[in-house]
């Protein structure tokens, strides 16, 4: 890589912290309009049950995801993909333009249009700012929608069971990885990126998978000539559910947009992501879930505590 093109790793770290913060913004800030919309994806945000459910769907999702890795059915990856795409953004801004307007045939056509810009501009110009842009949009929809659906206990369940479960497929079992490296040589637009050199351009150079490719030393090596910093857009939207839980739920009255917890929770998952930082910057596929679960956890907990106490 030319001396004289690479970005500072400190630019591109915050630039990724940034991206992290927008989202969880920007879920607070779409909270009331999915409240409005009348999206629930649980009945009832106590229950302790609702995470089993979570996560059990997660996990068939992806073996039906691995299983069309392993016998080649790309195409039929790839649809699926784009169709949950659609169906997200669908979703999102159905929502937000709901709560500008109740004519349901004017949102309908509308977010028709919408979701077929968004889905075009992502297949014909996948450049890494476009899909960082409306990434970060359905991350924080999609965060809100289930920020609102739970209350914090059952969103903390969650992000524990989702932190083992992703440090197990990363560490242990390695699926996660051949996902991951599938999803990008595919160039499905369900990650972030931040480039490492100024000349970056993702529809230009895009990202081979290497998951089979050589030894694991080997497959770390080609990974810290990737031209950017990648972050799958799960790892934006966990953290993002227990922000919007936190402003909704925990002591809501008077606080202002921000509760404290909210703030703290915030706060939390930004100290995770610098610690991925350190990890990513190496090289290394790493589990992010661990340390932005586990810094939003703890942030939270500790904003629960200042309420309390005041």
């Amino acid at each position: 890589m030319n001396n004289e093109s690479r970005i500072p790793a400190v630019v591109s770290f915050a630039a990724m912290a940034v991206l992290l913060l927008v989202t969880e913004l920007g879920a607070v800030l779409l909270a009331s309009p999915m409240a409005s919309a009348g999206y629930a994806a649980f009945e009832d945000p106590e229950s302790l049950t609702n995470p089993i459910y979570f996560i059990g769907v997660l996990i068939l999702f992806t073996l039906l995801l691995l299983v069309l890795i392993r016998y080649r059915f790309s195409k039929i990856f790839s649809l699926i993909v784009w169709i949950s795409i659609a169906i997200a953004y669908g979703y999102v801004f159905y929502g937000i333009l709901g709560f500008f307007s109740g004519d349901v045939l004017i949102l309908c056509v509308i977010t028709l249009v919408l979701t077929a810009v968004s889905v075009y501009a992502l297949i014909r110009y996948p450049e890494w700012w476009v899909i960082d842009i409306l990434g970060v949009l359905m991350a924080a929809g999609i965060a809100s929608i289930f920020g609102i659906s739970l209350e914090p206990v059952p969103v903390i369940l969650l992000l524990t069971l989702l932190s083992v479960y992703d440090a197990v497929s990363v560490y242990k079992t390695r699926h996660m990885i051949t996902l991951a490296d599938t999803v990008l040589s595919s160039r499905l637009p369900i990650m972030v990126m931040v480039p490492k050199r100024k000349d970056f351009s993702y529809v230009r150079e895009g990202s081979p998978g290497i998951a089979k490719e050589g030894s694991i030393p080997e497959q770390e090596e080609k990974r810290r000539d990737r031209g950017a910093f990648f972050i799958g857009l799960g790892d934006l939207i966990m953290p993002s559910i227990l922000v919007v839980s936190a402003d909704t739920f925990l002591f809501p009255e008077g606080s202002g947009l921000l509760t404290i917890p909210c703030i703290t929770t915030i706060i939390g998952s930004l100290a995770g992501l610098i610690l991925l930082f350190f990890i990513i910057g190496k090289g290394q596929a790493h589990a992010g879930l661990p340390p932005l679960n586990g810094g939003a956890i703890i942030g939270c907990i500790i904003g629960i505590l200042i309420t309390a106490g005041m």
